[in-house]
């Protein structure tokens, strides 16, 4: 490849946002998806990139794509400006007007359906302007949306321990236990978190922040989960919903965040729930932005707003730290 001599083109943000996906992905069909864009349309970006800069940034084969030696160190650089970028046009939002503008909020599946209608609703009645786009996703994704600029903030578990990434605590609330009907547990108060070494326990599979809460709670309680231990996992579900269902149908047991309870344990009459002894096996939940947000006061604003919207729900409500 050879560039031109005279004035040297400079790439485009969208040939950029192509590169950056199928360096992420290394699939062009996974990366369109990804950019929201049809695979054509992204390879021929990538290809006017490779024009541009005059090197060879990917090796495409039959069965995948790999990045080469320079694609490797200028996909470093193309996130780096990406980031920029993303950073800039929120500083622009900030100067604008507070709580005005797009704010893409990205939520965990264990939230979203219990959290969301309250948030919503403090968002229409105080913050009229503001575009909230809200994107549920699990933690390790909505992470990556927060450091490349893709997400402004993200409500989920703590703590996350990300550097870069601060955390903004809203409330703490309980772990429940649901049972089938005519289950010894059911509708008791005061259940040892001993008892959870030998029940049936239904999870949520891999990825998910609750399965490995859940886990933690188990171990604490001194049940072995792997390597053969006396009561094993084994059956799994994508969503709360199921796992409730799975209990109902009297597979097992499974523990829901107390937020949950309403929504899911009440569909029907084939469940029970029962509570555990202080202290209740918990999870904190949290609003997180990146260290250095520009919109950072108004965050901290919002989160103010939500405890006092969240005062109502089963939950612990954490004092702010401003």
């Amino acid at each position: 490849m050879t560039i031109s001599s005279g004035k040297r083109k400079q790439p485009t943000l969208a040939q950029l946002r192509a590169f950056a996906a199928v360096a992420e992905h290394l699939h062009f069909r996974d990366a369109a998806a990804a950019v929201g864009t049809s695979q054509p349309a992204l390879s021929g970006a990538v290809a006017a990139l490779e024009e541009t800069l005059g090197v060879a940034l990917v090796e495409r084969t039959t069965r995948k794509v790999l990045l080469s030696p320079e694609g490797e160190r200028l996909a470093v650089r193309a996130k780096a400006v990406l980031a920029e970028m993303a950073a800039l046009l929120e500083e622009a939002e900030a100067v604008r007007a507070p709580f005005t503008g797009v704010l893409r909020l990205g939520v965990i599946p264990t939230v979203a359906p219990y959290l969301l209608p309250t948030v919503l609703r403090l968002v229409h009645e105080r913050y009229p302007l503001l575009d909230l786009q809200v994107h549920e996703e699990q933690t390790a994704s909505l992470l990556d949306g927060l450091h490349s600029g893709r997400l402004d903030l993200l409500l989920l578990a703590v703590p996350l321990g990300v550097p870069g990434v601060s955390e903004l605590p809203l409330f703490d609330e309980d772990f429940v236990l649901v049972t089938p009907l005519g289950h010894e547990l059911g509708c008791r108060s005061g259940i040892p978190r001993e008892a959870l070494r030998e029940l049936n326990l239904l999870l949520l599979d891999e990825g998910h922040c609750l399965r490995d809460q859940a886990l933690e709670i188990c171990r604490e309680a001194g049940r072995e989960i792997r390597g053969g231990g006396t009561a094993p996992v084994t059956t799994t579900a994508a969503g709360l919903s199921t796992l409730v269902q799975l209990v109902a149908g009297g597979l097992g047991c499974t523990l829901l965040p107390r937020t949950a309870i309403r929504l899911e344990a009440t569909r029907g009459s084939k469940v029970l729930t029962g509570s555990f002894a202080a202290p209740a096996p918990s999870r904190r939940i949290a609003l997180a932005m990146r260290t250095s947000a520009a919109r950072r006061a108004e965050y901290e604003e919002l989160a103010d707003a939500l405890r006092e919207a969240m005062c109502p729900l089963p939950v612990r409500i954490v004092a702010g730290t401003g």
